[in-house]
């Protein structure tokens, strides 16, 4: 890979890509030839209709697995069991159930940003915004049975892993003999992750027996392997650990993107501003309010078309075949870059430019399936979408019903070269009282 490449990963590959118009490129990365996929034809083809010849493992995989272990995000039948198990529990109907209780979690927790507000404090978006998410992700994950103080725990684990793992990313082929930079920060905040999450398990057995709780725990405790054994916790924890992973991770990453855009595009900010004005008011914001806040989906959309958090789907080739004229070889990684294909010109007008009305109701949707595909496709799509949309916006509305953000720090704002995409450096806030000022004005 070029310098350029491992300085800047995903602005890298994306001008790679931009350059051979969604072409397959074949990179080198030290002795291991990788092939870039990003042109929406070869994308659907991979992780759609021949999505079993490509697998979620090899050496891209490898340091995830110590994390997230033979849960949802892994493959073959662990894969199967697991999301036979979890699918039914994130269709839109039951998620929309929780909406009520997601609504009074989210409102609470951003209610005591007030005290920063108060005081003047300046915030770090990324912490703060994930506390937020963390507290509703709790909520639906597990119920009432982890602490405040756990929660900062599981924060501070995440945060730790994703920046513990960027040489083992950039450098996959490197041998785990060998000690890297980051290895033992990373089996720390595996550490940590368990010590939270495991007397979790055990307290919902013991409630399960009592006939308590209906969270994922819970159903998780409750289900049965194939052969009607109970699940182990082993396998218990791998499921609740990936599955925390892709319900926080997402709206975390969309929220902390979303004040460094709103900065640099005050158009955007001002309509989205009078939208929940107009819709929340003062709050608080409710599930009944998300069908009139189109413009605020719209944003969120954008921002995860630039920013998407799940920006790299690694995938290892079972056996050779021809893609896009290229042959793939059995064994070789294929890379699929969703912060790529959201870029090239052929399939989006001024790709490089924030423009939420692309996603307008009105505007017509004539764009390939899989040239818009921040949650994935085929089998494996995420299955917390429908969370992410009732989530989200309930946040952003009840932030900004509340408060103006005001960006201290300077751009330009790039992505940090870590597993999941989020800013390079600090997004810093202050918050300023809604109605207070001339852009609170209501």
């Amino acid at each position: 890979m070029t310098p350029k490449i491992v300085r800047d990963p995903a602005n890298g590959l994306a001008q790679l890509a931009m350059r051979a118009g969604g072409q397959i490129e074949r990179l080198r990365l030290g002795p291991f030839h990788l092939y870039l996929v990003t042109h929406p034809d070869h994308v659907q083809h991979i992780l759609r209709h021949n999505q079993a010849n490509y697998a979620r493992q090899g050496m891209f995989w490898r340091p995830l697995n110590r994390l997230f272990g033979q849960g949802i995000l892994s493959d073959g039948p662990t894969w199967e069991s697991s999301r036979k198990i979890l699918q039914p529990l994130f269709t839109a109907q039951w998620v929309s159930s929780l909406g009520e209780a997601i609504a009074k979690t989210v409102d609470e927790r951003v209610g005591a940003l007030e005290e920063h507000a108060r005081s003047g404090q300046v915030i770090d978006a990324r912490h703060e915004m994930a506390a937020v998410v963390n507290q509703s992700v709790i909520r639906v994950l597990f119920g009432d049975r982890i602490s405040s103080q756990d929660t900062e725990r599981l924060i501070s684990a995440y945060h730790a892993a994703d920046s513990a793992v960027t040489f083992r990313m950039l450098m996959p082929f490197m041998p785990y003999a060998l000690p890297m930079p980051g290895d033992r920060a990373f089996m720390d905040a595996v550490r940590r992750v368990d010590e939270v999450v495991l007397p979790v398990i055990d307290k919902a057995k013991r409630d399960t027996r009592a006939g308590a709780g209906v969270d994922i725990v819970t159903a998780l405790c409750q289900a049965r392997e194939a052969d009607g054994r109970p699940r182990g916790d082993r396998r218990i924890r791998d499921d609740l650990v990936s599955m925390y992973a892709s319900a926080y991770v997402t709206t975390a990453s969309t929220l902390t993107w979303l004040w460094p855009v709103l900065d640099a595009h005050p158009e955007v900010a001002a309509k989205l501003y009078a939208e929940i004005d107009r819709v929340v008011g003062a709050g608080p914001a409710a599930p009944s309010h998300l069908p009139e806040l189109r413009y605020t989906k719209m944003v969120l959309q954008e921002i995860l078309r630039l920013y998407p958090a799940a920006w790299l789907f690694p995938r290892m080739a079972r056996e050779s075949e021809q893609v896009g004229g290229v042959r793939i070889k059995a064994g070789s990684m294929v890379l699929i870059s969703t912060y790529a294909t959201h870029r090239l010109e052929e399939f989006w007008d001024r790709p490089l430019d924030f423009d939420p009305e692309r996603f307008s109701p009105d505007a017509p949707q004539r764009r390939h399936r899989y040239a818009y595909f921040p949650f994935g496709g085929g089998a494996h799509q995420c299955i917390g979408q429908h969370l992410f949309y009732l989530d989200t916006p309930l946040i952003v509305a009840a932030i900004l019903s509340r408060f103006r953000p005001v960006l201290l720090s300077r751009g330009p704002f790039t992505p940090a070269p870590t597993a999941l995409l989020r800013p390079r450096g600090k997004v810093e806030l202050r918050l300023i009282p809604a109605g207070t000022g001339p852009r609170g004005a209501r």
